[in-house]
């Protein structure tokens, strides 16, 4: 069972490092506006004083061809004591390349607030084998830097952790080229259909622990992967990407958790909603038929949550204590991921 410190709560003032612990693209020229963006949002709206580290905005190449430098900044933020929070840039595919550089006693030695999804699933398995809590939420240049505002859910939730999570009204996938010229241009945004209760009765609680399921694949077999006790009495929560995987993956990877073990041994689990709906009954099908191969026909199982790849989004603090209400069809978050 997963048993985390809590890194201390943001205050306004407060200093935040920005990373780029996967692609570089915040320090492309072309995108560079979109980053400043983003960190002027963090800055206005949240009273945060955002610093790049060295690496940060070196652009795509240099920060794919350097894994060492991503590592030396994500390790310097940690270790400055006078930064109370890091933010990931944006997500990629190969924060994992980061991991023979990666000094866990300085993470444990100094637990702050790490942000960011997608990709960055790698770095909060990093913070949670050092024993520190993350939070598994927007990142610099997709959320805060979305198109013309904020959606006033993503700011709600990232203000206010705790409480019944209620669905977003609206969602959106839609995908604006991010050149400048499309700045002003508001993303559509399309009516939510709510929760669905895939199975389960009662009221399931248990410790947050999860991320994008693809990603979740990078760190299976490395020193980042939890034990399978970990998973004792938790609560999942997984989601996919804009590489929107066919069903026939997400019934391998399910599968997979069945044979180690894991899922004889978690409480729930929460699914978020499929960028663009693509397969969004298919994916349903295949979490049912997965369950059934492993007895688990009475695990509750809620679906078409707003975290991860979908805008707007609440965020998911790791080891955080949550709650299934399958009658209600609520999600709860009922501890906070932070200390005051």
């Amino acid at each position: 069972m997963l048993n985390l410190v809590k890194p201390k709560k943001l205050s306004k003032g407060d200093k935040v490092a920005a990373v780029s612990p996967s692609w570089g693209g915040a320090g492309d020229k072309d995108l560079l506006w979109r980053y400043k963006q983003g960190k002027k949002r963090l800055e206005d709206i949240f009273g945060l004083e955002v610093i790049e580290m060295k690496n940060t905005l070196k652009g795509t190449d240099y920060v794919y061809d350097h894994p060492e430098k991503r590592a030396e900044d994500l390790m310097e933020a940690f270790s400055d004591k006078s930064i109370k929070g890091i933010f990931a840039c944006i997500g990629g595919n190969d924060s994992i390349r980061l991991l023979p550089y990666i000094d866990f006693e300085i993470i444990r030695k100094n637990p702050k607030i790490f942000m960011g999804y997608s990709d960055s699933t790698v770095i909060h398995y990093m913070c949670l084998k050092a024993g520190i809590s993350s939070i598994y939420g927007p990142s610099i240049l997709v959320d805060f830097a979305e198109n013309v505002t904020m959606p006033d859910y993503t700011v709600k939730w990232l203000k206010k952790t705790l409480g019944d999570i209620p669905q977003s009204e609206k969602w959106t996938s839609e995908f604006l080229p991010w050149e400048i010229e499309n700045k002003n241009i508001q993303r559509k945004f399309k009516i939510n259909n709510g929760y669905e209760l895939l199975q389960g009765e009662g009221i399931a609680q248990g410790r947050l622990i999860g991320g994008c399921i693809e990603v979740m694949e990078f760190i299976k077999g490395t020193e980042l992967f939890p034990k399978v006790s970990d998973f004792d009495g938790s609560i999942l929560f997984f989601e996919t990407s804009e590489d929107k995987p066919k069903p026939d993956f997400i019934e391998y990877w399910l599968r997979n958790y069945g044979a180690m073990g894991v899922l004889e041994r978690v409480n729930g689990i929460i699914f978020g909603k499929p960028q663009d709906e693509m397969y969004y009954e298919e994916y349903k099908h295949a979490i049912i038929k997965i369950l059934a191969e492993y007895g688990r026909e009475d695990l509750p199982v809620l679906y078409n949550l707003s975290f991860g790849h979908c805008e707007p989004k609440f965020c998911i603090p790791y080891g955080g204590m949550a709650q299934i209400d399958c009658q209600q069809k609520i999600f709860s978050i009922l501890e906070s991921g932070v200390i005051e």
